[in-house]
């Protein structure tokens, strides 16, 4: 280049350094060019073992919590973001019967900074963190953006086992169908009224599982703001009456039942009346923020397996298998019973502390094409896969974790790892013999997708020691077969060839007895 053309050789260099910051602003994408996150959707789902709030927005939220203890309240300052009416809608989501919010405030706290308060029923346990987005693959698949989870979780958990025996106390089954009397005790009082008594006696002594707690949102662990406050209370910044502009805010005051919580028994004839159910933990698949596969006309996965297994829990409950040594009650636990999230660990706990003598997980089905139908049932595999087919299907039920979204943090999904690798080729071998008689009655309610149990990898059949099955019952992508899901007499018949197979089972072969002592 000539010694005369400095300009020329500015304007390149000014060429090349304008390129370079393009290509650099390119490839930030849009996520970390946006200035400011919004919220794109917000859900609450309220249960008795705990509540879960969502807030989803395009790009991931940073959130500082702060807890107040009397009464017991919480705040949530969201950073970087703006009222807008998708957080407003937190305000209408929140239901009367929510066993832990009774109020829900939403304001414009400081430029950037919008602040959530939960005024709450009870005090807390929450755990606070981000998921990543959900992509969907397929048209029957739930699809997430960026979500901030908060599950407010009680000081005390729900033990499933005291669940089980309240659950039974207060059904109406349970004046009709009582577990058998004690051969050894005359004049036995009934059932009912010896455990109503004992959980009055026994009241007094907790011996309730803890639930996780979030360091982050322990309040010996608050955040720097909220110690230097002291005395002051920032929450009030939105007040209860709503006179703060730009808030929005709901109340839900209506009391929350109280819960019996039966805690341990010495009681040796009580014992033996709980060991002498027969229990089934019936497990509905997916819920909450999971909504499992969705059919052609919207139909979710989650609302037509629990149908199913309320019926199916009415019909175990109504039963009695006549044995050689007497009566044996059957009693069925529900994994859930409402439309929220539980792990996929979580459920195989629950089937553990109840010690569950049979473990039946509910689906319905769905594949690539619309054209597959019919019923499976599936047991664990430990080796590997009886099919393709059948190691595609534990990858997507193996996602529901994934999609419903757990704490990765949590050391409680660390315990309950180690138990899912606990299982044993007796359960094995005694699903496999279990699932052909369920495949023999499923056969009378209509086709079948495959004529023999097969086998992969499910997590949550891999409860040790106790027989599991996973049951297909349709498939949801299928048209014909969605629209047959949603009638109540395939519900019922359904329900009913899956007891069918159960009470056979048991009446050829009682389970042992069990120590189910709380």
């Amino acid at each position: 280049m000539k010694r005369g053309s400095l300009p020329a050789l500015q304007a390149f260099g000014a060429r090349r350094r304008f390129l370079k910051a393009s290509s650099l602003v390119l490839s930030l994408g849009v996520q970390e060019f946006a200035w400011g996150a919004s919220v794109l959707a917000v859900r609450i789902w309220p249960a008795k073992e705990y509540t879960r709030v969502t807030i989803e927005s395009d790009v991931p939220l940073k959130s500082q919590p702060l807890l107040i203890a009397d009464p017991p309240r919480m705040a949530i300052d969201i950073d970087g973001t703006e009222l807008n009416p998708a957080l407003k809608e937190l305000v209408s989501q929140l239901k009367s019967d929510d066993p832990f919010i009774s109020g829900v405030r939403v304001g414009q706290y400081g430029p950037g900074v919008v602040r959530l308060v939960f005024d709450l029923r009870q005090t807390v346990r929450p755990q606070l963190f981000n998921l990543a987005p959900v992509v969907a693959t397929r048209m029957d698949q739930v699809r997430y953006n960026h979500r901030l989870v908060m599950d407010l979780y009680p000081t005390k958990a729900i033990d499933p086992l005291e669940a089980l025996i309240e659950q039974q106390l207060q059904s109406s089954s349970s004046k009709s169908v009582k577990p058998a009397p004690l051969l050894s005790e005359p004049g036995p009082k009934p059932a009912e009224d010896v455990l109503s008594a004992w959980i009055e006696e026994q009241s007094k002594k907790p011996t309730l599982r803890p639930v996780p707690q979030s360091p982050l949102m322990s309040p010996t662990a608050q955040s720097p703001k909220a110690n230097a406050l002291g005395a002051q209370d920032p929450i009030n910044d939105i007040s209860k009456d709503g006179t703060k502009d730009g808030v929005a805010q709901a109340r839900k005051d209506v009391p929350a039942s109280p819960l019996l919580k039966p805690q341990g028994s010495e009681d040796a004839q009580v014992a033996q009346m709980v060991d002498r159910w027969i229990v089934v933990a019936i497990d509905p698949g997916h819920g909450g923020e999971d909504p499992g596969a969705i059919g052609h006309q919207g139909t979710k996965e989650k609302d037509v397996v629990l149908q199913i297994a309320l019926k199916l829990k009415a019909l175990i409950n109504a039963t009695v298998i006549k044995g050689r040594q007497g009566d044996l009650a059957m009693r069925a636990y529900l994994t859930r019973d409402a439309d929220y999230f539980v792990p996929l660990q979580e459920r195989v706990y629950k089937a553990q502390r109840v010690q569950a003598d049979l473990f039946v997980s509910l689906h319905a089905d769905a594949y690539i094409t619309p054209e597959a139908k019919g019923a499976s049932v599936f047991a664990l595999s430990q080796s590997g896969a009886s099919s393709a087919a059948a190691r595609w299907m534990a990858n997507q039920e193996n996602k529901a974790d994934l999609v419903g979204g757990i704490n990765l943090r949590s050391k409680d999904a660390v315990v309950q790892k180690t138990l899912l690798d606990m299982s044993t080729d007796a359960q094995i071998n005694f699903s496999l013999k279990l699932g052909a008689e369920f495949l023999g009655q499923i056969k009378r309610v209509g086709s079948l997708h495959k004529a023999k149990v097969e086998q992969a990898g499910f997590a949550v059949l891999k409860a040790p020691d106790i027989p599991s099955l996973l049951v297909e019952t349709a498939f949801i992508s299928n048209p014909q077969e969605e629209a047959l899901l949603l009638t109540q007499s395939f519900q019922t018949d359904m329900a009913s060839a899956i007891n069918a197979a159960i009470v056979k089972h048991f009446s050829q072969s009682p389970p042992i007895s069990r120590n189910r002592a709380l």
